[in-house]
């Protein structure tokens, strides 16, 4: 009875089991090809009664299961396209539809207004999509301020930019190359008003793309995208400011986009620094990025052209003016004696710059198995400097008997104590250089076969050829040493440089990577390559001629001739004066061999990579310098093993390991048994026992992207080890404050660092968000001290732990955006011969961005930010300062496209340029001319001639900017980030509150809305009107408004 009973259950359910088909496929845009995330698919029965619903996932996939044989009606419905519908038999079989495509729906009926705020960075796999929208930046902002507000990103001083703990490389647009070579222009001058999207992640290199087939030889990019609505046609936009201090800032951008071509130029001059509001991004820091008063002036261009799977073709070329005007105070402590070495300097530098850069990429598929990479490169640099400087050192701390050591009073009185002066240097200098560079890379690739068999070739080939002049006027006073007289020594050093210098360099590589099981290969490649690097300074000596001589003359660019035209007064040819000891000639010359194995195992959830480089290489050096002639060659083997696994989790998360190991030569002037004493407050000597140093590097990586919360979360942990890493070794004479330095090797120095980001929103609606972003570092730095002239060398260790947090939390609505920011920045330093020079410093921030959008087209922002200092020895280091910023802006005209702003910059003058550094060697603080307090005012106008409306309104401003910043036009256009959570388009609203899903409260349609309007951050769309019926009661409504409320949680 009981196997019966069991054999009549076993049947039922395999029927059941047999009669229950699958019903699968793929949506996507009609327009583009797309896939449509979170897309609603309904299975109905024939009188409409819903048996099953399922929403397509991240790549427009559905499948949902029939409970029965027998004949359903399929409905594929999503907010801006047309409704899909398909009848569907079903015979216990599996229904493949396979790409269904869904039009763009250009006129929507009217409905209840769905708003929720937008995710602000979501991820998949190992690309961290950041919603441009959702980071509220003042008006006429450019992309530098929008990346400054990124989480885990950081933007320094010098324009490079971090972000998760690697740097960028390379900034492309729409997926593009643009400017390549160059991030600064992309940052500087791309307006944040035309930014839908930002993009992070690792780019593959040119031969893994051509291939298929990833060598771990990747490079992080950002990519901005730009809005839908201006993608094709033509905008520009124009900003210009003029304001106190004699400040002024212009910009323009324009660009003309095709199905085919896409041009861009820029123009941009300012003396502003190219600064947005100091400290942006969250978290003030100390020096302000302002060091110096610097003018620039640039104007580029920049060209896409792409015959799909046919040709593609990226150039640009750009100038590039600059004047700098730096003036620098400092004032170190060297480690370097237990007596104590002090010394202060005061540099005021002028430089004058201009640059000329074309880059171009060509790449020809002509069959499918073909592809031909060719990378030519052309650039010309000319750089003029003047500089002026005074220095000197000290026995002890100069300010327990002066406030300004350097002032000819404080001189006085510094001389007048009793052995403190050690030594007084004063300096000027003007020079030169003329550099031009060439160069080029072709790359041929063939596949053999369809499984993964490459052939490449790649060539390159690389020329420069540089002039450069200098004139070195310098004056030294010795207190310690007498001369035949019993008085303070002093000398002269003075010389004229001219140095002509070419390289040439080419190489040939070939790949070739064989399958041996499935998705599993072995690579191969060998590359040769040979540089060739020839020098010949010639040195024109006419020092201790006294120090009045040159008296009365001032240095300007290019003025050498009045100081070589004074020495016609000795009656001595000029020729006379070179000094061919002094004078160097020196050629290298090297060949190298590269031998690469490479295991790669691609797999669809994970790809390991383990390989090894042996690289054997000669090198021919010759020299002449100081009356040695030096002609030696040297053979040496670099070993280079690496690992590589990436393991693809999900769509949204990933955890990556990477391991490679280095080996470094040192340079040939460092192995050379040479003294160079030709400055005797500067002395070098080589060292010919130097070993080549092996450096490990380990790299942990892990990311995940919870979609229903908002949630986005990234790990990083590092570690480094050095063996016998080449050090300076440092000995200092206390009687002429002198340096004696000679490299060495030594061991010990290692170092760990780890990185958290954390981001989600508070609430269901995502108004309330906070994001945290942590580093972790510590290092073990072992040098060479040499104090007071022992005979052997000490080795001292200095220990230093530094943890950096960001925490940042907020409020937005359609009006409004609140965000609270902080940072604390912790240094831990422990001097084991110098316990005096430890260091418990904190450097900590906290203010607030305040963004509000007003009705009538007026918007404010401001931050406000109180930076602080506490635990460092001197009291004047331990400073508050309270930094506003406020801009107020007002939209003029239809669609918006003009705004008048005015900015206020440091509106309390409270900013400083302090910034210490701290090494083995030395503790640092330096401080800046700028100007960081000043008014501006600012007139902004975009122009766009095809995007519409929407679009029109977009290109003023920031994101969140009045008149709808971010409106595009329905049309099926809404993409990235702006109104769904990942990239690629889809049917997710992100917005605020809407009244038809509070409970079935009020639910009046909002009347007269025909696109979707994307403003701060937030998206307000029509939700279809459901057609009357018997199924559509007022309830039904809502439970229908309640589902689409659950898709827009869910992104």
């Amino acid at each position: 009875m009981k196997k019966a009973l069991m054999t009549l259950v076993l049947a039922t359910f395999a029927l059941m089991v047999k009669a229950q088909g699958t019903i699968s496929g793929k949506a996507v845009e009609a327009d583009s090809g797309e896939p449509l995330p979170s897309a609603t698919v309904k299975l109905l029965k024939r009188d409409s009664t819903l048996v099953k619903g399922v929403v397509t996932d991240y790549d427009g996939n559905f499948r949902l299961a029939a409970p029965n044989d027998g004949k359903f009606i399929l409905k594929i419905s999503c907010v801006g396209f047309k409704n899909y519908s398909k009848d569907i038999t079903v015979s216990g079989k599996n229904v493949a539809l396979g790409k269904v495509s869904m039009k763009t729906d250009a006129i929507m009926l009217e409905g209840a207004t769905v708003t929720a705020n937008a995710a602000k960075v979501t991820l998949k796999e190992d690309t961290f999509v950041y919603n441009a929208a959702a980071y509220r930046t003042p008006e006429g902002s450019v992309v530098e301020e929008l990346v400054k507000r990124l989480p885990g990103a950081q933007v320094s001083d010098d324009g490079k930019i971090t972000i998760n703990g690697k740097e960028v490389k390379k900034i492309l647009v729409d997926g593009k190359e643009f400017m390549t070579g160059d991030t600064k222009t992309a940052m500087k001058n791309l307006p944040t008003s035309v930014i839908e999207r930002v993009k992070a992640y690792d780019e593959k290199s040119d031969l893994a793309r051509v291939s298929g087939i990833d060598d771990g030889e990747e490079q992080t990019v950002l990519d901005f995208g730009i809005k839908k609505g201006m993608n094709k046609g033509t905008f520009s936009n124009i900003d210009a400011g003029v304001g106190t201090e004699d400040r002024y800032s212009a910009r323009a951008m324009g660009a003309v986009f095709n199905d085919k071509m896409r041009v861009m130029g820029f123009f941009n001059a300012n003396n502003t620094n190219d600064m947005g509001f100091p400290g942006g991004g969250g978290g003030g820091r100390f020096g302000g990025a302002r060091n110096g008063l610097n003018a620039s002036k640039m104007v580029g261009l920049n060209m896409n052209y792409e015959i799909k799977d046919k040709l593609k073709l990226n150039g640009s070329v750009r100038w590039n003016h600059r004047d700098g005007d730096v003036l620098s105070r400092s004032a170190t402590e060297n480690f370097v004696s237990m007596a104590g070495s002090f010394s202060n300097s005061l540099n005021q530098n002028y430089s004058r710059s201009d640059s000329w850069n074309a880059n171009m990429r060509i790449e020809w598929t002509p069959d499918t198995m073909t592809n031909i990479l060719f990378r030519p490169t052309f650039s010309i640099t000319k750089n003029d400097g003047l500089s002026m400087s005074e220095s000197a050192t000290f026995r002890y701390d100069p300010y327990l008997y002066t406030d300004d050591p350097l002032s000819d009073e404080g001189l006085k009185i510094l001389e007048a104590a009793d052995s403190v002066m050690v030594n007084h240097n004063r300096n000027n200098g003007i020079t030169y250089s003329d550099s031009k560079r060439a160069g080029g890379m072709l790359q041929i690739n063939r596949k053999l076969n369809s499984n993964g068999r490459n052939l490449t070739l790649q060539l390159n080939a690389n020329y420069s050829d540089s002039q450069n002049k200098n004139l070195s006027i310098n004056n030294v006073h010795l207190y310690q040493v007498m001369n035949a007289l019993g008085q303070d020594s002093t000398y002269q050093t003075n010389r004229w440089n001219l140095t002509p210098s070419k390289t040439y360099s080419y190489s040939a590589k070939i790949t070739y990577s064989e399958p041996i099981m499935k998705a599993t290969y072995l690579q191969f490649s060998y590359q040769f390559s040979y540089n060739r690097t020839k020098s010949d300074r010639s040195t024109y000596d006419f020092s201790n001629l006294g120090e009045n001589f040159f008296e009365g003359l001032t240095p300007d660019y290019r003025t050498w001739d009045s100081y070589l035209n004074r020495l016609g007064s000795l009656g001595r040819p000029f020729d006379d004066y070179l000094d061919t000891d002094l004078s160097r000639y020196s050629e290298y010359k090297n060949y190298i061999h590269d031998i690469d194995v490479m295991l790669r195992v691609i797999r669809k959830d994970y790809n390991f990579n383990v390989g090894v480089k042996v690289q054997p290489q000669q090198t021919n050096f010759i020299q002449d310098y100081q009356g040695v002639y030096v002609d030696t060659v040297r053979h040496v083997t670099n070993i280079t093993p690496t690992a590589d696994f990436r393991w693809k989790i999900s769509k949204v998360s990933q955890l990556r390991f990477n391991y490679r190991g280095t080996t470094s030569q040192p340079s040939m002037t460092d192995l050379l048994a040479i003294t160079d004493d030709s400055d005797p407050l500067n002395i070098t000597k080589g060292n010919p026992g130097l070993k080549p140093s092996f450096t490990n590097s380990l790299r942990l990586f892990y990311n995940n992207y919870i979609q229903k919360y908002q949630r986005a979360v990234m790990l990083h942990l590092s570690y480094q080890n050095t063996r016998n890493s080449i050090s300076s070794m440092v000995t200092y004479d206390p009687v002429t404050g002198g340096r004696t330095t000679q490299p060495q090797n030594i061991n010990g120095n290692w170092s760990t660092s780890a990185g958290f980001m954390f981001n989600t929103a508070l609430d269901t609606l995502g108004r309330f968000y906070t994001n945290t972003f942590t580093d972790f570092n510590y290092s073990h730095r072992v040098g060479f001290l040499n104090l007071d002239n022992k005979e052997v060398a000490d080795k001292n260790t200095v220990n230093t732990t530094g943890i950096r947090e960001t925490l940042t939390a907020g409020y937005r609505n359609s009006w409004l955006e609140f965000e609270l920011t902080g940072t604390l920045n912790f240094q831990h330093t422990r001097n084991e011969m110098q316990p005096m020079n430890n260091m418990d410093t904190w450097d900590f921030s906290y203010g607030s961005n305040i963004n509000v959008t007003l009705p009538w087209g007026m918007t404010l922002a401001t931050n406000l930010g109180m930076n602080s200092r506490r635990g460092y020895s001197d009291a004047s280091m331990n400073t508050n300062e309270f930094v506003w910023n406020a801009q107020l802006s007002q939209s003029f005209l239809k669609g918006s496209p003009l705004t008048v702003s005015l900015q206020w910059y440091d509106i309390l003058q409270q900013q400083s340029t302090i910034s210490r550094t701290i090494s083995a060697m030395m503790r640092s603080d330096t401080e800046y001319n700028s100007i960081n307090s000043y008014g501006m005012h600012r007139v902004t106008y975009g122009f766009n001639a095809v995007g519409g409306k929407a679009a029109r309104g977009g290109m003023q401003g920031g994101p969140g900017g009045p008149g709808g910043r971010d409106a595009q036009d329905l049309q099926g256009e809404a993409e990235a980030g702006a109104v769904r959570a990942a990239p690629g388009r889809g049917c997710q609203i992100h917005g605020g509150e809407g009244r038809a899903l509070q409970g079935g409260a009020d639910q009046r349609p909002a009347r007269g809305r025909r696109h979707l309007l994307l403003q701060a951050g937030r998206v307000r769309g029509p939700v279809r009107r459901p057609s009357p019926g018997p199924h559509r009661t007022g309830e039904a409504q809502r439970l229908q408004a309640h589902h689409h409320l659950r898709r827009l949680l869910a992104g």
